[in-house]
């Protein structure tokens, strides 16, 4: 269901005096649920450096996901927003956001509802749709995201940025939004770096991506036990891979899927048992990639050659695309227990490492 507050603007907006943000966690007998991995954040000088991040809000209109008891959309609303959306799925958290709608007459739209199944494509006016090519719209997403949705949803988004759809059918749609510290750091890893992963090659390829700054745990009630990034991204006008996103994903997972081992390793679980050496080295040779470097080793440019040679072998053969490295293993231990065969230790430990 949807809450809009009465119509009515005003000139120069400033939110009337209101109850704190720990007062309405009080009034409302809110608790942060562990289950949900949530955490609170109640200093609103830091949400209005997380907003400031966003750029400029003025007159913009903004999507913050999982409002909860409302810090940063306070800090929203201060920027001087035309509209602002809130989506929460926790419904305990409505009313006290009720309340800030009624002080913003006009300005905020409440969902109750989950932002992994919310339509996006709808959400905001079609008189601010861009080109893909122009200068991002006027629309920006913003959250401080529970953990447990955090990656989920931005891989989700990104494959929205390569399809040009969702919350980016109005064009590059700009996101802020917070991290575990470390998945932060592996958003905006370099090639070298320990925390190069999938997600690091996912995320540079379709969006400019910049680690903004940590929060400490403590800022948060209740503490997490790891900091906080806060990231933005801004869309590519061009991806840095130009294939489908399911084949780049497919392509950076399985190399990634033994990142202490040679590249090569992870390059042959593309493809089915029968000629896979054969069909690694093509591979290997076609994109002119060395099989020795290892996985967090190769630059995006690399990549980009891995994933092409990929394509075109696809295209050879369509049957390679819709190979599972994962399925092929759990046939292969299926026949073993079949045959009171006990398994090879190397089939265990890949299964371990996948």
């Amino acid at each position: 269901f949807c809450l809009m507050a009465a119509p009515g603007k005003v000139a120069a907006f400033r939110l009337p005096p209101l109850p704190t943000i720990g007062e309405i966690i009080k009034l409302f007998r809110l608790k942060a649920l562990k289950q949900l991995s949530q955490n609170f954040l109640l200093d609103l000088r830091l949400t209005d450096k997380i907003v400031k991040q966003a750029g400029e809000l003025k007159n913009a209109h903004v999507c913050e996901v999982g409002p909860g008891p409302g810090g940063i959309t306070r800090s929203i609303l201060s920027a001087g927003v035309e509209q602002l959306l809130l989506i929460e799925k926790d419904a305990r958290f409505i009313p006290g956001l009720q309340m800030l709608s009624e002080a913003a007459p006009g300005k905020v739209r409440i969902v109750h509802g989950d932002i992994l199944t919310y339509k996006m494509e709808k959400a905001f006016p079609k008189h601010l749709k861009k080109n893909w090519e122009d200068e991002p719209p006027d629309i920006h997403i913003v959250g401080n995201l529970p953990f447990s949705v955090s990656t989920p949803l931005i891989i989700k988004w990104l494959g929205n940025v390569s399809k040009r759809d969702g919350p980016f059918i109005y064009g590059r749609t700009q996101m802020t939004l917070t991290f575990q510290k470390e998945v932060g750091e592996r958003l905006t890893a370099n090639p070298g770096s320990n925390q190069r992963s999938r997600l690091s090659i996912m995320a540079q390829h379709l969006c400019t991506v910049e680690n903004c700054f940590v929060i400490p745990g403590q800022a948060f009630v209740p503490k997490p036990e790891v900091d906080v990034a806060v990231v933005h991204f801004t869309p590519l006008v061009e991806p840095k891979i130009q294939q489908p996103f399911e084949l780049v994903e497919k392509v950076v997972r399985s190399v990634f899927q033994f990142r202490r081992k040679y590249c090569f390793r992870g390059i042959e679980t593309l493809f089915p048992e029968n000629g896979r050496l054969k069909r690694t080295e093509q591979l290997m040779m076609t994109a002119d990639v060395d099989p020795t470097l290892r996985p967090f080793q190769l630059s995006m440019s690399q990549f980009r050659k891995l994933c092409n040679a990929y394509r075109k072998m696809c295209d050879e053969d369509p049957s390679l695309f819709v190979f599972d490295y994962r399925e092929e293993l759990r046939r292969k231990k299926t026949r073993g227990h079949l045959l009171g065969s006990t398994g090879q230790p190397e089939q265990t430990e890949e299964e371990n490492q996948l």
